[in-house]
């Protein structure tokens, strides 16, 4: 018989197989899971969750989808969190040092906690690209944020109220658009794209069977 663990979810006990993802066992509980489950199995950041061990102090922070269930742990999802964005034209808005001032200036109040960091389910240094977010420097910001799932975790234990994710994704679009090098190929295929050019293989695509679609994946010619 397969090991089981018991878990809480939302403060109720139950018996689960110790294999399964916390997601897993929310469904194998008889949770039906409408809303916070994303993608399942990727990293789209939906299923944020927080959880802590019984005995153990520390509350610790990840996503459900890829964390499996340890015996006695305490569940709680986050299936949404209120982060503040603000409104703005990526085509008006420009990437000068004074960008983050006018559209975010909450991160010059971080007290330097790093509670940010210590719970981000990705573990980047949160921190730190806001730090970057502060000197203007937007690259930098954009590149220690890149994987960034937008999941607000960091946010929810802000005591200055920063919307970390929403900087983050500030500082990579305008890096995107106006500060990284132009792709020349990215660019012409795009206006492939647009021309048409892929339409019709796109739709005979679309006819094949099933079975068809996966060995012509599995036998693609893989690009070096």
């Amino acid at each position: 018989m397969e090991q089981t663990v018991n878990v809480y979810l939302f403060g109720k006990q139950y018996t689960v197989p110790a294999s399964l993802t916390i997601m897993g066992a929310m469904e194998y509980a008889g949770y039906q899971l409408v809303r916070g489950c994303g993608c399942r199995c990727g990293f789209c950041g939906a299923c944020a969750t927080i959880y802590r061990i019984k005995g153990d102090r520390e509350l610790k922070a990840c996503l459900a989808c890829q964390t499996q269930v340890e015996d006695n742990m305490y569940v709680a999802t986050l299936p949404f969190f209120p982060l503040v964005k603000q409104p703005y034209d990526i085509e008006n808005v420009k990437p000068t040092e004074r960008v983050m001032m006018q559209l975010y200036p909450e991160i010059y109040s971080c007290i330097g906690c790093n509670a940010c960091t210590k719970v981000c389910t990705q573990g980047l240094n949160v921190m730190q690209y806001i730090a970057y977010a502060q000197r203007g420097d937007l690259e930098a910001c954009a590149e220690e944020s890149f994987d960034c799932v937008m999941c607000g975790v960091c946010s929810s234990r802000c005591p200055a109220g920063i919307t970390h994710p929403q900087v983050g994704m500030l500082a990579r679009r305008l890096t995107g658009k106006y500060l990284a090098p132009t792709s020349e190929h990215l660019e012409a295929r795009v206006q492939e794209i647009l021309n048409g050019d892929f339409k019709a293989l796109v739709e005979s695509l679309m006819q094949k069977p099933l079975e068809e679609l996966k060995e012509l994946y599995n036998t693609r010619e893989i690009e070096k």
